[in-house]
């Protein structure tokens, strides 16, 4: 008799997306014939720009369709370290950035290079929930760093200098935020600074995939920028799938000194290799390219940003801290009596609306909704969400 195979440690010890779990729910409560209205997605609804799709179509045509470099085609290289210096103002070269497959690899491979058995990655709660599963596969520890709507889910100085152990080495910075939309202002990048000044142990990662979807009256600032001292320890992860609506592209870039990247680099050359090479030549016209079709699509999303919460917070069973940035809302779900998992399963099940739970973010208070779908699709979810707290 064959004896099963046995997974490794890590394996057994990887927990899988719950946003993608939730989604292929919906898909297949749709595909059985209900009726399901989803404001699960963490995807723009927008189809990828004309011109950029034309430049990858016009680049497949011209024979683009081989190995290319592992770190990227230069030319994309050199554009991404040319808007970082000019746009962000974080001086970049082309040696200091990798393209890789989306911006969750971007993170996988700097985590992979920095993090180890023994390491320590200090995370803000509420998180993407993909950074903690990326930290375990390193071999890391995870130490959350939490807050709560109370304090507009803001990351505390005060809590930071509290939690930095001797065996702290990397802080995660999401600005804006999945799934809280909050947005840190300068001063606050500044008072962040002030903290890791003292502890040079620590290196910073500033993902920064929704630098482009902002609600009026805040603006973006790159950690590395607004503490150039700092900059042989802070990385920068971005991407085209937000932005530019290309989440099917899988185009993300990692940024940062010059030595880890090169490791990152190593590391891709021994898995992925190159990014696919003609997709790489639609991320360079996007790039380089206007930004009227990016200041269109975050137009939309203000507005159906303020649709959504406008919406929640006429529900008093709710509590929302209106999204300054991104395309979430995550509004506190308590008063009801459920957890979050509760929550989103009955929500789904008897009025067939899907939403993700915020115990996949590390808060079971809240429950994410995201405003990238149409405005009728966030009024009939909104309705939906009506009927059942009604119900209970």
């Amino acid at each position: 008799m064959l004896r099963p195979l046995s997974l490794s440690a890590r394996a057994e010890a990887l927990q899988p997306s719950l946003t993608l779990a939730i989604a292929a729910r919906a898909k297949a409560l749709k595909a059985e014939g209900k009726d399901i209205c989803s404001l699960s997605a963490g995807e723009p609804d927008f189809d990828t720009p004309a011109f950029i799709r034309q430049a990858a179509s016009a680049a497949l045509e011209a024979g683009h369709t081989r190995y290319g470099p592992a770190a990227g085609e230069p030319a994309l290289r050199e554009a991404i370290a040319e808007k970082l210096s000019r746009e962000n103002q974080v001086p970049t070269s082309t040696d200091q950035v990798l393209v890789t497959n989306g911006g969750k690899q971007a993170l996988y491979n700097l985590f992979q290079v920095l993090l180890g058995p023994g390491d320590e990655l200090l995370l803000p709660a509420p998180f993407w929930l993909s950074y903690p599963e990326i930290a375990k596969l390193a071999g890391a520890t995870v130490r959350l760093i939490p807050s709560d709507a109370s304090a507009g889910f803001r990351l505390d100085p005060e809590q930071l200098e509290a939690a930095i152990t001797p065996a702290s080495k990397l802080l995660v910075l999401n600005s804006p935020s999945n799934p809280t939309g909050m947005v840190l202002s300068r001063p606050e990048l500044e008072a962040i600074a002030a903290v890791l000044r003292r502890h040079p142990q620590v290196a910073v990662v500033c993902d920064e995939i929704y630098e482009f979807l902002l609600a009026p009256g805040h603006q973006h600032h790159s950690f590395a920028a607004v503490a150039p001292d700092l900059s042989d320890r802070v990385f920068t992860v971005n991407g085209f799938a937000k932005g530019w609506a290309m989440t099917g592209w899988r185009i993300g870039w990692l940024a940062g000194p010059k030595a880890v990247v090169a490791a990152a680099i190593a590391l891709q050359s021994q898995s992925t290799s190159n990014v696919c090479s003609f997709a790489q030549y639609g991320a360079l016209a996007a790039i380089t390219g206007p930004r009227d079709c990016v200041a269109a699509m975050a137009a939309q999303f203000n507005d159906r940003r303020a649709l959504l919460s406008q919406g929640l917070m006429a529900m008093p069973a709710l509590k929302l801290r209106p999204p300054e940035g991104a395309f979430y809302a995550f509004p506190d779900v308590s008063a009801t009596g459920l957890d979050s998992m509760a929550f989103c399963n009955r929500l789904l099940e008897e009025q067939g609306l899907a939403a993700v739970p915020g115990v996949a973010f590390g808060d079971d208070r809240c429950i994410r909704l995201s405003c990238a779908a149409s405005n009728a699709t966030i009024e009939d979810g909104l309705e939906r969400l009506r009927q059942f707290i009604a119900s209970l």
